[in-house]
């Protein structure tokens, strides 16, 4: 994967920057903007742009709403993981209903995810 940023989706990646849903905004201001461990958001990798990218831990964040449980949206978000996960990067799916219903057990699931994902690199 060229993990350089793809010149033609950089544009909309900075419009996905400024208009983040409102779980996306949640999550990172209220989590993950001052987590210990650098993440950033709407990141550029490859051919697609993660939700939330945390290089030191391999790590990728996506926030799924209702889209993605319809059949298009399953199949184009196995296509996705499979893409980064061969270059090692983990991607964790978590729905929209569960940043709004269980924020604290979400970041507790990210922390654990990113704990994991270090003491393994170590």
């Amino acid at each position: 994967m060229d993990r350089k940023h793809n010149s033609n989706i950089v544009p909309f990646a900075k419009e996905l920057r400024k208009n983040m849903t409102k779980e996306e905004r949640h999550l990172w201001y209220d989590f993950l903007k001052d987590y210990p461990i650098k993440f950033l958001r709407q990141k550029v990798l490859g051919k697609y742009i993660a939700d939330f990218y945390c290089a030191k831990a391999n790590i990728v964040i996506e926030l799924d709403g209702s889209q993605h449980y319809e059949d298009d949206g399953i199949i184009s978000d196995e296509k996705r993981t499979e893409y980064l996960e061969q270059y090692g990067i983990k991607v964790i799916r978590i729905s929209n209903l569960d940043v709004l219903k269980n924020f604290e057990g979400v970041c507790m699931h990210i922390d654990n995810e990113v704990k994991q994902s270090l003491s393994q690199l170590c």
